[in-house]
């Protein structure tokens, strides 16, 4: 089984007095997002109804009890709280070309002769397009050109490093 969390979202402001949030999603389908098994950081089950575009209402779960946040005060202090989901309880990729990004991390780097470059460490989106993080600190785009294959069954990515970029000794 895979536990790793998966950011999906993150709670904002509240939105009126009956304790309804602003939330944004990490994901091309804002409103499925109600439909994943959805937690917080510490293993809290979190519900969301939308209510609007970006607005929803939000019920927190432990063990066998639910709360519905009712009030503008009980939805101010969900401010910032991350929604995540467990990686297996995302579905499969559609295509064999597509996969999450967090699969990525972990894979062994190879230079396109073999040679080891080390570890996937990070996958990162700042907005400008995605990069990923070796494990030797270097941070490289990642676009076709410089990763040209991945292979996810085998454990690997084959690395092209920019020539701006290379490593020097």
């Amino acid at each position: 089984m895979d536990d790793r969390l998966i950011l999906m979202g993150v709670i904002g402001r509240p939105h009126g007095v009956r304790g309804a949030v602003h939330v944004t999603a990490y994901s091309p389908d804002p409103e499925g997002l109600a439909e994943l098994p959805l937690r917080d950081e510490r293993g809290r089950r979190i519900g969301l109804a939308w209510t609007g575009a970006g607005i929803a209402r939000v019920t927190i779960g432990e063990g066998d009890e639910a709360a519905a946040i009712a009030d503008r005060d009980a939805a101010a202090k969900l401010t910032n709280l991350k929604l995540y989901v467990r990686r297996d309880d995302l579905p499969p990729p559609e295509d064999e070309d597509e996969f999450y990004f967090a699969d990525l991390i972990g894979l062994h780097a190879v230079a396109p002769d073999g040679a080891a470059l080390g570890t996937i460490r990070a996958v990162h989106d700042f907005g400008a397009g995605a990069s990923i993080e070796l494990s030797d600190g270097s941070l490289l785009p990642f676009t076709r050109a410089v990763v040209p294959e991945i292979d996810l069954h085998g454990g690997r990515a084959v690395v092209v490093r920019p020539a701006e970029v290379e490593m020097r000794e």
